[in-house]
């Protein structure tokens, strides 16, 4: 090399430019490359970034819709990781550009690709130191992982040096939405559903039609069963913002975060979209959801005369074909338990009485034999329930609230449950008993209704089947629970798992 060409070379060198442990002819490829605009990006990002200790991981929030804060788009948003900001594209005249000259934040995450970059100089960042950051945002799970969570009793420690339980872990009430966190809760505490939403590949590739926003809702239910399960989370609990987000669009307003909604009600609509959202239809196409909670029965129905006719005529009425009592075969995705009317009266000591009933006496519903007259504006039937089919995982609503014209009344019947050890095989005909081996179900899940019927609270019971321990979440709060206290609860929504052949009972009771 000529002294003119080493002078050039030093000085290309000095303002680095390249990399000097690149040989002399690749090297001024890059610089000539370089002047041209065309820097190869494999080669620009080996460049190091000083500012990697300016990044406050403590403000870092991936729970909220990913926008910008300024022009409000989806579209290229980035994150900065010094202030915590979502912020639009990073080319000149950006905002996120104009942020990082304005207040000297030098590092952002680009909230889809997940690329970390400096601005205002523009060359991406590959750093091992990183990946924390992208796993909060993003956690992934191995199918080794997955298999494993319910052994899992280890407790984690978030960023912020609380521990926790994957798993078990609050759920911001951003003003009236205690009743979606409690359903959100109980489901992703039930180990087949969140199995398959933990690994999105499951679902990623389901065709749906053109303009369909259903789907969003199977997105968003995924990215927070692995936000729940996420074992290096940087705090000890989780904003549901963008599940609820898409709960508004996709119910189209039915639900909302500003208003207290009703559990079961919720319940059944979620249960029924996420369902369709898969791919899934009434008869023929099943989907996660009803391999784990779709069960079938028998309903017979009769049809009673009006009861101001004469009973010669009511006599002469039964007979007609249309009196008669008629069978279907229905579909479930969870039981209806009804409570009986609560008595008025008051003890001696002028105290309310607080009714209690046994779980088995509202189970009778369905053993075949018990009638129970259902009004309609205009008819009246009598219908009888048989169970044909008790799926693996089985959902109890117990229906707690009356509406009439005026008011909705709340019934505070106590119901008494043992929490393992349910036997619902007298619920079945005897033709299916045969073929029905396993019938034996424990509680797992057991959403409570604390309060008036319009101004009441959620809190959930939840088993950790990894310390088989029993947890009451109420929002952000978590502390562990006496298996004996959950059966003093007001139970609205019971979740119960059967115990499949040569299983035995892993809980704490």
């Amino acid at each position: 090399m000529s002294e003119m060409g080493k002078l050039w070379w030093n000085s290309v060198l000095a303002k680095g430019f390249i990399n000097p442990g690149l040989s002399f002819s690749k090297s001024a490829m890059i610089f000539l490359l370089a002047k041209n605009g065309r820097v190869d990006s494999e080669d620009r990002r080996s460049r190091h970034c000083p500012y990697l200790d300016t990044i406050n991981r403590s403000v870092l929030d991936f729970d909220f819709e990913k926008l910008c804060s300024i022009s409000l788009s989806h579209i290229n948003a980035y994150a900065c990781l010094v202030c915590g900001k979502y912020f639009q594209g990073r080319g000149l005249k950006s905002h996120a550009y104009i942020h990082s000259v304005q207040f000297s934040h030098h590092v952002f995450l680009n909230l889809h690709t997940l690329k970390f970059y400096c601005l205002p100089d523009n060359y991406e960042i590959i750093d091992s130191s990183l990946e924390d950051i992208t796993y909060v945002l993003k956690p992934t799970f191995t199918k080794q992982q997955i298999a494993n969570l319910d052994k899992q009793a280890k407790l984690s420690r978030a960023y912020d040096g609380t521990t926790y339980l994957p798993g078990i872990v609050g759920l911001n009430n951003i003003k009236a939405n205690d009743y979606a966190n409690a359903v959100l809760q109980a489901l992703s505490n039930v180990p087949p559903l969140r199995n398959y939403f933990l690994e999105e590949d499951n679902y990623k590739n389901i065709k749906r039609p053109p303009g369909d926003i259903m789907f969003l809702l199977v997105q968003r239910f995924g990215e927070l069963m692995r936000k729940l399960w996420n074992p290096r989370n940087f705090k000890a609990h989780v904003s549901p913002h963008e599940m609820l987000q898409a709960v508004v669009l996709c119910s189209r307003k039915t639900f909302q975060i500003t208003k207290q909604g009703d559990g079961v009600d919720f319940l059944s609509w979620f249960l029924n979209a996420l369902h369709s959202a898969l791919g899934g239809t009434k008869k023929k196409k099943k989907t996660i959801v009803t391999d784990v909670f779709q069960g079938s029965m028998r309903i017979f129905t009769k049809k009673l005369p009006h009861p101001d006719l004469p009973a010669e005529e009511k006599e002469q009425l039964l007979h007609n074909d249309e009196y008669q009592e008629t069978m279907v075969e229905s579909t479930f995705m969870y039981l209806t338990l009804d409570l009986p009317t609560a008595p008025l009266y008051k003890d001696e000591k002028e105290q309310l009485i607080i009714p209690q009933v046994p779980l088995f006496n509202i189970l009778a519903k369905f053993n075949g034999i018990t009638e129970k007259e259902y009004k309609t504006y205009k008819e009246n039937f009598l219908k009888r329930f048989q169970l044909t089919k008790l799926p693996p995982y089985l959902i109890f609503c117990i229906k707690r609230f009356t509406k009439n014209n005026f008011f909705v009344e709340k019934n505070p019947t106590i119901v008494n449950f043992p929490i393992t050890n349910v036997d619902l095989r007298e619920y079945l005909s005897e033709e299916v008993q045969a073929v029905h081996k396993n019938t034996t179900y424990d509680l797992i899940a057991n959403i409570v209704h604390d309060g008036k019927p319009s101004e009441g609270s959620y809190r959930i019971h939840v088993l950790h089947h990894g310390t088989g321990k029993w947890y009451e979440l109420q929002d952000l709060q978590v502390t562990d629970i006496l298996p004996q206290m959950i059966t003093l609860s007001e139970a609205y929504i019971q979740i119960w798992k059967r115990r499949d052949a040569g299983e035995t009972n892993q809980q704490g009771a």
